[in-house]
């Protein structure tokens, strides 16, 4: 009588049988929830972090700048020159501690803030952090000579509160960077990379040097003299991170005193409500 074969031509036997596989399945949960409670923990730290920054430290940068205030009002008077300015490097000290506190706190929050996708336009949002007639960057100095070129009918998927941030961040360094040229030149556009719809904000102000393209956007690290651009160092590491909760990429190009472009993308539609992702 002929057999068969229990394993005709073409068919492998199982390397491992169900209770080998309930048992890696397991082990991988069991891993899984490992990873998973280190992260919880990581971002209750970080929460505890944001907290103490919050409400530790701004107490203390409050009285400074309160108490300076009440000082300058009433002994100014009776400081010479030099005395009143001690007493406003002290006020503005305390203010920027107190700025650099504020995006810290962005920084750390916005890795694992609630995220809730929308359509947003891009060029409508642009116009507008330039244009709004209380805080857009036209009326931070008016006699500057700025041209804003921006592409119309740029639309986009992301959470609009960060992609707001974003863009302000981006446009203001063009701001800030083109401020020693008497006229400047500011385009926001689209391009097309390898079929990827790819965003920029491009300026001919001072640039960079692309030898420090890797700090960047890195918290607190700064390319150029305090004394000739102001900032607290931390714009771009929270675009950064903004981006990388959008599940896409940024990256900067630049010549010294010839300007700098920064380019995005984004995935928005990839991301899930509350989700939270870092690469």
């Amino acid at each position: 009588m002929a057999t068969i074969d229990p394993n005709p031509p073409g068919t492998t036997q199982p390397e491992h049988n169900a209770a080998d596989l309930r048992d890696r399945l397991e082990e991988a949960e069991a891993q899984l929830g490992l990873v998973t409670g280190e992260r919880d923990a990581l971002l209750k730290e970080m929460d505890d972090l944001a907290r103490f920054l919050s409400h530790d430290l701004r107490a203390p940068l409050r009285g400074i700048d309160g108490y300076s205030t009440a000082l300058m009002e009433d002994y100014g008077s009776k400081l010479d020159p030099l005395g009143i300015a001690y007493l406003e490097y002290i006020a503005e000290g305390g203010r920027q501690a107190a700025y650099l506190i504020d995006r810290l706190i962005y920084f750390i929050r916005v890795r694992h803030a609630e995220i809730q996708i929308q359509t947003i336009d891009l060029s409508q949002l642009a116009s507008d952090l330039i244009n709004d007639p209380i805080k857009g960057l036209n009326k931070s100095q008016q006699d500057r000579k700025i041209s804003w070129l921006i592409a119309p009918g740029l639309l986009i998927e992301g959470d609009f509160r960060m992609i707001r941030e974003l863009m302000s961040i981006l446009l203001e360094n063009a701001w800030k960077f083109t401020g020693k040229h008497a006229a400047a030149l500011v385009e926001v556009g689209q391009i097309q990379i390898d079929g990827q719809a790819v965003f920029f904000v491009g300026d001919d102000g001072a640039g960079f040097n692309m030898d420090y393209l890797e700090q960047l956007f890195l918290p607190f690290h700064r390319l150029h003299n305090g004394h000739d651009f102001e900032g607290a160092g931390m714009g771009l590491a929270i675009a950064h991170r903004i981006i990388q909760r959008h599940g896409g990429r940024i990256w900067g190009e630049g010549k010294v005193d010839q300007g700098a472009t920064f380019y995005f993308t984004l995935e928005g539609e990839g991301i899930k409500k509350g989700e939270f992702y870092d690469r």
